[in-house]
């Protein structure tokens, strides 16, 4: 089993920043990805930034040039920094990790942080 903490979500004036941590423990796999989800009231759950344990990392356009997704040194605490934040990020922020293990593929999350953005 793995846990995903998240922390560092709040409220924040457009153009400002913000970073949040995921921190992971539990039965971690080496072979892993870890990622940023973000949900917005109504909307579907979107990707923001993901990691892979190779330290390969994949944003989608709408993120691309102001978030930034990087890991500590275990490699086990993942870091999403937000600059130039605008209205339409304010959303709620989930940590996703897949791995290896074993024989099989698993996946969690985290419980979820606010962002919210104020014009």
């Amino acid at each position: 089993q793995v846990q995903l903490v998240e922390s560092g979500g709040g409220l924040v004036q457009a153009g400002g920043s913000l970073r949040l941590s995921c921190a992971a423990s539990g039965s971690l796999g080496s072979i892993n990805t870890m990622a940023w989800y973000r949900q917005a009231p109504g909307k579907q759950r979107e990707l923001v930034a993901e990691i892979t344990s190779g330290d390969i990392t994949n944003y989608p356009d709408s993120v691309k040039d102001r978030f930034t997704i990087s890991r500590d040194g275990t490699k086990n605490t993942v870091y999403l920094q937000m600059n130039s934040l605008k209205p339409e990020d304010t959303a709620v922020y989930y940590c996703r990790r897949t791995q290896l293990w074993g024989p099989g593929s698993y996946e969690y999350w985290g419980q979820g942080t606010q962002v919210t953005v104020s014009s």
